[in-house]
């Protein structure tokens, strides 16, 4: 890559999170450097264990991809989207995106997979799909991440069409639940939606802003007094992996420095390893802690990264997979997304 292509590369990764400007997809797409820029800004938060976990998920990541392009088939799920979108964020965490960099010829079938499930009315969904919103979120997320990084002239459209069933289907709390309908809501699908929302907004993809002010009120209350976050507004009480995606969706929503961050992070805090509590939805509250504490600054980042890098690296498997709720293939994905946080590769996790 010449000094051009890599210094544009540098700017689309700092523009998407720092919202100076956007570059979109099609003709004269900027595609990132295999390599991971700016190397010695995370080196330090790496050691040699880290690093033979993360190679060797990958290689386990890579070599369990379905032909078809998908990812769940070792879970009860069967193909399926959400996963699918996460190992694609996987590999590009770890700087391959379509077309470059070793994995790059998975990421690219990842795309093409959930392109392919994308229904008339836009919902991405595979025939067996349980609970269709929760893979819609990651998969939206994904194609927001991917964005700019393809080719694919249907990539946009395919997009467009998704971001518009989430803003079809929010109801009038604010949020949304497993079904794509607008009945009721629980903060866990809301946070994915949110998620989903703010990268395509960053990716050149409108979305009006009322929908995100009624997506934050609705996850504002549903915080506790002890700074966690209950399920849903009228029942629960708080539990990591909910408030792990609560603090990490009002922060992506700029409410950085403000009191239900802060008091949600304390309470997060609460669980960082090593600790006795046993931890539900592991992965899945690990995904959003490592970015909400990520998002925090260096002091809440410094004592958390290492005890999380450390337990995840003893909950690994001889072979390169761990063991998640939904699967190994989920759990891979989601530790390694996890444990490249540092890296600062996907546009959703730029500062």
């Amino acid at each position: 890559m010449n000094k051009e292509r890599r210094s544009l590369a540098l700017l689309f990764f700092a523009g998407c999170m720092g919202g100076a400007f956007v570059l979109t997809g099609g003709t004269g797409s900027v595609f990132a450097d295999p390599e991971p820029p700016k190397a010695a800004a995370w080196e330090s938060e790496y050691n040699a264990k880290s690093k033979s976990a993360i190679a060797r998920g990958l290689k386990w990541l890579a070599s369990h991809q379905a032909s078809d392009g998908s990812y769940g088939s070792l879970s009860h799920y069967g193909p399926h989207v959400g996963i699918t979108g996460l190992a694609g964020l996987a590999f590009m965490a770890d700087g391959h995106v379509p077309g470059r960099g070793r994995y790059g010829r998975q990421v690219d079938q990842c795309l093409s997979f959930v392109v392919s499930q994308s229904s008339e009315s836009g919902l991405l969904a595979a025939e067996t799909s349980h609970g269709p919103m929760y893979g819609h979120g990651f998969a939206t997320l994904f194609l927001a991440e991917v964005y700019g990084m393809s080719h694919r002239a249907d990539l946009r459209e395919t997009l467009r069409r998704a971001v518009r069933v989430i803003v079809n289907t929010q109801n009038e709390e604010g949020g949304w639940r497993y079904q794509p309908v607008r009945n009721d809501a629980d903060i866990s699908v809301t946070v994915c939606q949110v998620m989903a929302l703010r990268a395509a907004r960053n990716g050149g993809v409108y979305v009006d802003k009322t929908v995100i002010d009624k997506a934050i009120e609705y996850i504002q209350q549903s915080q506790n007094a002890d700074g966690g976050f209950r399920y849903m507004l009228n029942s629960g009480g708080s539990a990591f992996a909910r408030s792990a995606g609560g603090v990490a969706a009002l922060q992506y929503a700029g409410m950085y420095g403000s009191d239900a961050i802060a008091r949600g992070l304390d309470y997060l805090d609460r669980f960082r390893p090593p600790q006795d509590q046993t931890v539900g939805h592991y992965f899945y509250g690990h995904y959003y802690a490592a970015q909400a504490m990520f998002l925090a600054g260096d002091a809440r980042w410094r004592r958390w990264w290492p005890k999380v890098r450390d337990e995840l690296i003893e909950k690994q498997e001889p072979e390169g997979s761990w063991r998640g709720q939904a699967g190994e293939e989920y759990g891979t994905a989601m530790a390694l997304i996890i444990l490249q946080v540092p890296k600062r590769l996907l546009p959703i996790l730029q500062k």
